[in-house]
C-alpha cells in the first residue's frame, strides 16, 4: 500500500490529483481485462452480475475516493504518516463491520482488546504525525 500510494502521489504531482486517480483506474482496468479475457483467469459468472445487492457495487466509488485521498494526502503528510492513519482507520472500520456483520459478513463480536489495539494504532499514527 505504501508503494502504491507513493507511485500514485508522485504521478499526481506531475499530472494532477484527479488525473492521477483516473490514470490509475484506467491502467488497472486494462490489466484486469487482460487477465480476465486474455488469460481467462475469471470464473465466468457474468450472468450473476445482477444477483448481487446494490451496495456491493459501491466499492468502485470507494476505490476512487481512496485513491484520490491517498494521492492528495501523501504529498502533504508523507508516506509513513498517511499509511499509518489509513491502516488505523481500515482496522477500525473492519472491527465495526465484523461486530455488526454488515454487508452479509459473519458477526464477530468486538472485544475490549480490539478497541485497545485500535487506540494503540491511533497513538502510533499520532506519534508518526509529529
Amino acid at each position: 500500500m505504501a508503494l502504491q500510494g507513493t507511485l500514485n502521489a508522485a504521478l499526481g504531482k506531475v499530472i494532477g490529483v484527479w488525473e492521477s486517480t483516473f490514470i490509475v483506474h484506467a491502467v488497472g482496468t486494462v490489466v484486469v481485462a487482460l487477465l480476465l479475457f486474455g488469460f481467462k483467469l475469471g470464473h465466468g459468472n457474468w450472468g450473476m452480475v445482477n444477483q448481487a445487492p446494490w451496495y456491493n457495487y459501491l466499492g468502485g466509488i470507494l476505490n476512487v475516493l481512496i485513491i484520490f485521498g491517498v494521492v492528495f494526502c501523501i504529498p502533504k503528510v508523507g508516506v509513513g504518516n498517511a499509511t499509518a492513519v489509513i491502516v488505523m482507520l481500515q482496522i477500525l472500520t473492519a472491527v465495526v463491520i465484523d461486530h455488526f456483520g454488515f454487508f452479509g459478513m459473519e458477526k464477530i463480536a468486538c472485544k475490549w482488546w480490539d478497541l485497545v489495539g485500535v487506540v494503540l494504532l491511533g497513538i502510533g499514527a499520532k506519534l508518526l504525525l509529529r
